[in-house]
């Protein structure tokens, strides 16, 4: 009987009500003729162990983790891959066969496959990087930068110590700088990212100077709503290439759900159309 059930996943959060995930996964399992149904779930950090353990048996095959519980996840794991391990949080879950909780963070993978596809041209090993947030998407952002040979981060974060934790992790090709100097990280910088919630819809606007910003440099905001922040937009018009944060998201489901559903999905404009629905 077991191997005519239908696969099931979700993304379990809290809130989790505007997650874009559910859009996007029932998009792939729809065009790739698959049989699936992706949810959202609420679920309070007190019951999301005994969540997680049930799950696979009604039929799940993995879910995608979201804010707050990417770090909590990490204890009631089973196998944990070593970028989970490195970055401190799991995004994504597999329920294996023999009941083992699987746990892996494709954020990093994410974030380089989004700039990869958006800047071909981008060559990451040609110079410093310049990073605002310290948080766990900059932990996933610094750890794939520096995989992909970025010779120097230079790092702020408007909390200094939490900037200062990444570098004593990360090491000695992390710089941290004062945040009300972060506006000069950007002088020798080629590959700039915000990883802050600043400049996203109803949170304060990001008030770093972008003066400094190199023309050709690649620009990254992680804030998709809006699709051109204000950072962006004005990173445009100094003749930088820009990157929005959409692409991220869609890239980072990739691995999962093909890990999920046995079919590597393709990110292209009707993915990304899929998810601004």
């Amino acid at each position: 009987m077991s191997n005519t059930r239908i696969p099931l996943a979700a993304v379990i959060g809290s809130p989790v009500a505007h997650s874009k995930s559910p859009q996007l996964h029932n998009h792939w399992l729809k065009v790739n003729g698959l049989p699936g149904f992706y949810i959202p779930m609420e679920v309070d950090t007190e019951d999301l162990e005994t969540v997680l353990r049930t799950l696979p048996k009604m039929g799940f095959v993995g879910v995608n983790i979201t804010i707050p519980h990417k770090e909590k996840v990490l204890e009631i794991a089973d196998l944990i891959t070593d970028r989970a391990t490195l970055i401190g949080a799991a995004n994504t879950l597999i329920f294996r066969q023999d009941g083992k909780i699987h746990a892996d963070n494709t954020d990093g993978y994410g974030f380089i496959n989004n700039i990869r596809q958006n800047a071909p041209k981008w060559e990451p090993s040609s110079g410093p990087a310049a990073i605002l947030g310290a948080g766990g998407a900059a932990r996933a952002v610094v750890a794939s930068l520096l995989d992909a040979g970025v010779p120097e981060i230079l790092i702020s974060n408007r909390t200094k110590v939490r900037a200062e934790a990444l570098r004593a992790d990360f090491g000695k090709r992390l710089t941290v700088v004062d945040w009300v100097q972060a506006g000069n990280m950007l002088d020798d910088a080629v590959t700039v990212v915000n990883t802050t919630s600043l400049g996203m819809i109803g949170k304060p606007p990001l008030r770093v100077p972008l003066d400094g910003l190199r023309p050709g440099a690649v620009v990254n905001d992680l804030v998709y709503a809006p699709l051109k922040t204000q950072f962006l937009a004005e990173a445009e018009e100094m003749g930088c290439h820009i990157v929005d944060g959409l692409g991220m998201l869609l890239h980072q489901a990739v691995p999962a759900f093909e890990r999920w559903f046995g079919v590597r999905p393709e990110v292209d404009s009707a993915t990304r159309a899929a998810a601004l629905r």
